[in-house]
């Protein structure tokens, strides 16, 4: 056996759905442990990474006490987790309460078994692709483990017995129905590039040129849409600390909350993972490295997978570090309004090109090549009138605060107080949409002024 892990005067094959019906029973649990001491390692790494790399855009030390570097502060803080009380609220439905971390973990791990990490080696003397399983509708198998993985949010908020949970768990669900149907349009188009959900397959597809370039709109939907999923900043809203207290998983401690912590960890790894496969040639090597003939050979691939999933991982990282909290109504917005829309429109021009390939003698797809333009078009005035539309309405709201400011200081002056020129009107229930959201002054101050505070 040769250093790249091939046999003498054998090449690497990319793997296929038949290499998976021959796989011996201990080499599937071997990749079983792998894997899944992988996701735990990685979990324990970005753990570590996120603190201290949020702590140095920030300006402020993280953890350096526990181990060099503080490497050692996730095993710190996994060994301190089991020590804390466990406690069950006394309103709780006791059996649903425990089930729902484990329901909310166990498919995060489940739906990475698909992803191929590697092109086929020899492991003791065996030839055996680096996946653990492949099927037909491989990626499918990752939306039905991300749609039973918020049932255990859902039973977790309502098993509590709080309101805060259950405004969490409420949250949670449409977040999470919202940009699954964007992220299931952005699968599409490359499935119909490919020609397969396969995820063997959808790597080899790539050989001459990586989906992020070919179907660059569906990636840049596809990246919106893992960090809706996973539920990170800026898309936290589930557990939106100033007004939910920690969301979903307020009233749970102890493993139960760690479970629900590795579930995002791990969520975020495997979204990260099926990005790599799905747009970014899977375990292929990058250009330049491309050129070299060994590149794609042995383990080598393994490397150039693991390099373009931290590059993601550190992604996230970044978004945590520079980007605040979204409003809910602009979440759900940018998911119905702007995601979903694109992505059919996308679609259907990704679909008008595949057929105008297999049958160019055919008018069809001219056809629907020119209902797309007229979309386009259609969807470009549709937002423009609406922001002309918003910008009128915020001018409006806008001159009623001055107005109200003066009307305001002319009460003070009749020597009418301000408790008694409120209790004249209503409750005051603030706008959904304020004006200095969008940088409209109101009275004298600026915006900057509002978000600032200086």
């Amino acid at each position: 056996m040769s250093l790249d892990g091939t046999l003498p005067h054998t090449l690497a094959a990319a793997p296929t759905l038949s290499d998976f019906n021959e796989l011996i029973w201990w080499m599937v649990l071997l990749k079983v442990a792998i894997i899944f001491v992988f996701l735990l390692l990685t979990t324990m790494f970005m753990i570590w990474a996120e603190r201290r790399v949020i702590g140095r855009m920030q300006n402020r030390p993280g953890p350096n006490r526990a181990g060099p570097y503080g490497l050692l502060q996730p095993i710190a803080d996994a060994l301190k987790l089991p020590l804390k009380e466990d406690i069950i609220p006394t309103g709780a439905d006791k059996l649903i309460f425990v089930l729902a971390p484990i329901v909310s973990a166990a498919p995060a791990f489940v739906a990475f078994a698909i992803v191929p990490w590697g092109t086929t080696v020899s492991i003791f003397h065996h030839q055996t692709p680096l996946q653990l399983t492949d099927l037909p509708v491989a990626v499918l198998l990752v939306l039905a483990m991300s749609s039973i993985g918020v049932y255990g949010i859902v039973l977790a908020g309502w098993s509590s017995g709080s309101p805060y949970s259950l405004l969490g768990t409420l949250r949670s669900a449409a977040q999470v129905i919202s940009y699954e149907i964007a992220m299931a349009l952005a699968f599409v188009a490359v499935f119909l590039d490919a020609g397969t959900l396969s995820t063997s397959g959808i790597v080899e597809a790539q050989a001459h040129g990586w989906y992020a370039w070919v179907l660059a709109p569906s990636f840049v939907i596809y990246l919106f849409t893992m960090v809706g999923e996973t539920n990170r900043l800026p898309f936290d809203l589930p557990e939106g600390e100033g007004e939910l207290v920690a969301g979903y998983h307020t009233e749970y401690s102890s493993m139960k909350f760690a479970m629900f912590y590795l579930a995002e960890y791990v969520n975020m790894i495997t979204v990260s993972a099926l990005a790599v496969t799905l747009f970014l040639g899977g375990w292929r090597a990058p250009w330049p490295l491309s050129l070299w003939s060994g590149a794609n050979t042995g383990w080598w691939p393994t490397l150039w997978f693991l390099v373009k999933v931290f590059i993601l991982l550190f992604c996230y990282i970044w978004l945590r570090g520079t980007l605040p909290r979204v409003r809910y109504d602009q979440l759900m917005a940018i998911g119905w309004k702007v995601l979903i829309p694109v992505s059919i429109v996308w679609l259907l021009l990704v679909a008008t090109v595949r057929a105008w390939r297999l049958d160019s003698h055919s008018a069809a797809p001219y056809v629907v090549f020119g209902i797309v333009i007229v979309l386009i078009l259609a969807l470009i005035t549709m937002w423009d009138s609406a922001a002309q539309r918003r910008a009128a309405r915020l001018t409006a709201m806008a001159g009623a605060s001055a107005q109200e400011a003066e009307e305001s200081e002319e009460a003070e002056r009749a020597g009418v107080t301000a408790p008694a020129a409120a209790a004249a009107t209503a409750y005051p229930v603030p706008p959904l949409d304020l004006p200095h959201y969008h940088g409209v002054a109101i009275g004298n101050e600026t915006s900057s002024r509002e978000v600032t505070g200086a």
